[in-house]
């Protein structure tokens, strides 16, 4: 038997129905050696955008011969495409919504992108509404088995693509409330201070390198782990303290720099 690749599965099915496992069965029927690492099935329901950050941000840590499965799919069985993305090695499968171009940028870039147009590859019955187990988990078993590509379909020229963040806009809020933001920190190089302003409301924030840098219940801006500003509160909830979510704006200014050595 040959040997499967690896394959990632992130949708926002949640967990209290069977979706998510109807998936795990199709792959396993197809490609029983087949690992599949669960990222996440609790992304906002319909929340393209946090998915895609969600991949962006975790599937550079994998092996460069995975298939990743992503199903955030609102337009599920309307004119939106399916897709089979080919960067860094890596095999991307998931709707044409933009879901997945952000990740394909983090793993070194798109090298190809073809429409899934193969009925062989996919259940016998589609259903218009379940894309997930009937085109997207057979197809990523099928490429995970070794078939090739070129087999999926057409390439496509015109992947969709989300807006990119703008400056200072929140990411994400994490399960524990910390706060990312559209920035890096090379802005405010040297910064002892921030200068944070939200809804109205103007903060003092100290730049530190983690949460414990600061006591217990305050708030702290830092580096996070994937190179971003992020905001906390030390054993707290920033996003509840400062009445923020995914998309608000957020302004940050040096407000004291250090003095030079």
């Amino acid at each position: 038997m040959a040997t499967s690749r690896r394959i990632t599965f992130l949708t926002d099915y949640g967990l209290t129905d069977g979706f998510v496992a109807a998936c795990h069965g199709v792959i396993a029927r197809i490609a029983p050696d087949a690992r599949v690492v669960d990222v996440g099935h609790l992304v906002p329901a319909g929340d393209v955008r946090a998915g895609a950050l969600v991949l962006a941000q975790t599937l550079p840590y994998f092996p460069a011969d995975s298939v990743h499965v992503g199903v955030v799919d609102p337009g599920v069985g309307t004119a939106r495409r399916a897709i089979v993305v080919v960067a860094g090695g890596h095999l991307l499968i998931g709707p044409d919504n933009g879901l997945l171009m952000w990740a394909a940028r983090a793993l070194g870039g798109v090298t190809e992108v073809r429409e899934i147009a193969a009925p062989a590859l996919t259940l016998e019955r589609v259903s218009r509404t379940f894309h997930g187990r009937d085109v997207f988990a057979p197809v990523a078993a099928h490429l995970a088995l070794g078939t090739p590509v070129a087999e999926v379909g057409p390439v496509l020229a015109d992947p969709v693509w989300l807006p990119e963040p703008a400056p200072g806009e929140v990411l994400t809020v994490d399960h524990f409330g910390n706060v990312q933001l559209a920035l890096t920190i090379a802005g405010l190089a040297g910064a002892d201070v921030l200068r944070v302003e939200v809804h109205g409301g103007t903060y003092s924030i100290p730049l530190r390198g983690t949460f414990g840098d600061v006591p217990s219940g305050e708030l702290v801006g830092y580096e996070d782990s994937s190179g971003l500003l992020a905001l906390s509160v030390n054993g707290g909830d920033a996003a509840r303290r400062l009445a923020v979510r995914a998309g608000d704006r957020v302004d940050v200014r040096a407000d004291r720099r250090r003095p030079a050595s």
